[in-house]
């Protein structure tokens, strides 16, 4: 009998860690466990108090296995191209995965466009890792290397010497909490999240990898396009500098920082980040793209179809399932990526009074023209007017 109960014991447990392993897949709003998931938790540790039962702590390798049949899982509907499958996309299995990277600024609309890549089924999110640098842009000595050495390393799932990198990550979690795929293992166990060896391995799992950088300019990246074998794709995201100069005004961070409020400064690298794009297309025309924030979220799914066609990806159910929660309703502060997309790009006509307008578009008169952005006419026309023109990379 006392056999009989044990076993029973360890079933109810094993049954339940599976369950939570289930559930901690879902999405939950800002990270934050279900309801359900936390009853899951409760019921299990009263399991293992009232029968002073205990199970062994999953090791590394059990960890990244489970993690393996979860992405198994996850994958069972993904359209590969044909004659391809997972082997052929993990560095697990000596694949190589499909590389991501957005290239943009602060509220310029990164974020929206970073989940919508990162909703896709199998994909592991490198969110800003270049944060520790703080409000400023890399635009060359004495920074440029070490940021691109680090960009380069964890797009080869090498987190062995990053040790700022992960230090920083320990008191700014943020940095892993957007990779959610990461992130629900790192909840379940905290003891391996840190840890360099585990996070190789679990990054070597995925075949997409994707990420996004608001502090490096673009003509810096063309040493990573430079690289065969990391085969990285790059997309430039712009943004109108009157939204994303309005945006900020809302960010505690930005107020005094040149890099950020400054409008000169902001216009300058949108001139640069043209010129840079110019050179990009003309030498990597299948691995380049320029995307404006303003496109985007007019017409989201055929931008998001199109990008997936190009980045070599396939627009799956899950894609255009977040696509259609977050661009119809305006929920959540001024981080959220919840959005009715047709208005948000252009909330600065009516937050910002006409002088401060004047002020930005006499500080970006050629970034906006080489963009595609309309200058204002007058206060009383700016509430309304289409602020978007053609524009050609060229």
């Amino acid at each position: 009998m006392v056999r009989r109960n044990e076993i029973f014991g360890i079933s109810i447990v094993a049954l339940l860690c599976l369950l939570l392993i289930a559930f901690s897949q879902k999405e939950t709003t800002n990270y934050r466990r279900s309801p359900k998931y936390q009853q899951l938790i409760d019921l299990e540790e009263s399991f293992r108090v009232s029968n002073n039962f205990t199970v062994p702590t999953p090791t590394i390798q059990d960890v990244i296995s489970m993690q393996r049949n979860l992405l198994l899982s996850e994958l069972h509907d993904y359209q590969f191209p044909e004659g391809d499958n997972l082997e052929d996309y993990t560095l697990f299995t000596g694949g190589q995965p499909v590389r991501t990277i957005i290239i943009t600024t602060w509220r310029s609309g990164s974020t929206f466009l970073g989940d919508i890549i990162n909703s896709l089924p199998g994909n592991y999110y490198h969110y800003e890792p270049l944060l520790e640098y703080g409000i400023m842009q890399i635009r060359g000595s004495p920074h440029a290397e070490t940021a691109l050495q680090t960009l380069r390393r964890l797009l080869n799932c090498d987190y062995t010497s990053l040790y700022s990198y992960l230090e920083y990550g320990m008191s700014h979690v943020y940095l892993f909490t957007h990779n959610t795929r990461l992130w629900n293992q790192c909840e379940m166990y905290p003891q391996y999240c840190w840890n360099y060896t585990f996070l190789n391995e679990m990054c070597r799992l995925f075949p997409f990898q994707s990420m996004k950088t608001v502090r490096l300019r673009l003509w810096l990246a063309e040493s990573l396009l430079e690289d065969e074998d990391l085969n990285v794709k790059v997309i430039l995201l712009v943004r109108d500098p009157r939204g994303t100069l309005q945006s900020r005004k809302h960010r505690d961070w930005c107020p005094g920082e040149p890099d950020c409020d400054q409008p000169n400064n902001l216009c300058a690298d949108m001139v640069s980040d043209y010129s840079a794009a110019i050179q990009l297309m003309k030498n990597y025309p299948d691995r380049f793209r320029a995307l404006r924030y303003e496109d985007l979220s007019l017409n989201p799914e055929e931008i998001v179809e199109d990008l997936f066609d190009f980045l070599g990806l396939y627009f799956h159910r899950d894609v255009k399932r977040f696509i259609d929660s977050h661009t119809r309703i305006n929920v959540g502060g001024v981080s959220s990526t919840f959005r009715d997309s047709k208005n948000a790009p252009f909330h600065w006509r009516m937050d910002l009074n006409y002088t401060e307008v004047q002020y930005i578009e006499e500080n970006c008169d050629e970034a906006m023209k080489l963009w595609g952005y309309v200058r204002s006419k007058n206060a009383s026309s700016m509430r309304e007017f289409n602020p978007l023109t053609a524009y050609d990379i060229k």
